[in-house]
């Protein structure tokens, strides 16, 4: 029997280091090691799903971000083939869809929630109108027939919040309002990993409707003070703190174009065109070096950016008044 169970989990072993290969460049769908008990998977953008990462400790596993609901069912499916513990918390970065409407699949296997307190402040500010609205278009909402989220089982208001054991130190923290007003990240102080959510993307992914654009680079220079190796963004490809510094940059430049631009007396139509109430295209370019975070959202962070300027309040603020 003893002999059976070390060559069936030899046999295991093999299997998971066949199928999770370490991966460099965008790989949706992917699982890539970062560190020993540390996996990053890239999640799939033509579905909407976030990252997730997997962290190991002693007795359980730890995954950052719930995703969407079909991404937390395929984030799960990989934390098993990873490892036999049990996932035993979940944390989430923030309120979006993306990062949190999968709460209730992992609940559902007996999986802890927890978030920053501002996360459930978040969740009270624009639900359940956008969970309804999602499950509109969204199978895999809808199919968990709620009327609204579940929300984080536990919250902390405290900065850090630490999960420890005798394997491994997690720290959950709060720098302040960039992406969202509950931003919150995971530190791996030992091995230098930070989760970011989407605080930082790694591309053109910044979705600066519930943001405070002025404070952004704020918070990711607090997380470059960590001096980490390595950055796991809530989408995008995994990779170390210049993901932090061009992050930064891009909202500096954005904020620093737009005010140049209402120093000049331009209007805001002078700036963004608008189609069926939708921002489409703008005049604004910025520099070469914050490219890889520039794409089709560009109008609207103009948008969000020119508001925030000329109304000196957060973009979130305006947007939702």
């Amino acid at each position: 029997m003893k002999i059976r169970l070390l060559l069936t989990t030899a046999f295991a072993t093999l299997i998971v280091a066949a199928f999770f290969v370490t991966q460099s460049g965008a790989q949706p769908n992917s699982v890539k090691k970062i560190a020993d008990g540390v996996w990053f998977r890239e999640g799939d953008m033509s579905q909407g799903h976030s990252n997730n990462t997997i962290i190991e400790m002693k007795d359980y596993l730890i995954v950052v971000d719930a995703n969407f609901p079909s991404g937390a069912r395929l984030a799960l499916a990989d934390a098993k083939k990873l490892s036999p513990k049990p996932v035993k918390y979940v944390f989430i970065t923030h309120h979006h869809g993306d990062h949190d409407y999968g709460s209730a699949v992992w609940t559902a296997e007996g999986a802890t929630t927890f978030a920053y307190k501002a996360v459930v402040d978040e969740l009270n500010r624009y639900e359940p109108a956008r969970w309804r609205d999602a499950a509109k278009s969204r199978p895999d909402v809808a199919e968990l027939k709620r009327d609204t989220p579940e929300y984080p089982k536990q919250t902390f208001d405290k900065s850090p919040y630490i999960l420890k054991d005798t394997t491994r130190e997690v720290r959950f923290l709060f720098f302040g309002w960039a992406h969202t007003r509950g931003d919150g990240f995971a530190w791996l102080p030992k091995e230098r990993i930070i989760c970011t959510g989407d605080a930082s993307t790694n591309g053109p992914y910044n979705n600066t409707a519930d943001a405070n654009l002025g404070n952004w680079p704020k918070v990711m220079a607090a997380a470059e003070k960590l001096n980490p190796q390595f950055v796991l963004p809530g989408h995008g490809p995994s990779g170390g703190p210049e993901i932090l510094k061009g992050q930064a940059s891009f909202m500096l430049e954005l904020i620093k174009a737009v005010e140049k631009a209402v120093s000049q007396g331009k209007k805001r139509e002078d700036l963004v065109t608008m189609k069926d109430g939708k921002p489409v295209a703008t005049s604004i370019v910025l520099p070469a070096d914050v490219q890889h975070w520039v794409g089709n959202s560009l109008p609207t962070q103009v948008v969000n950016a020119y508001d925030e300027v000329t109304q000196h309040k957060p973009a979130g603020e305006i947007a939702h008044q």
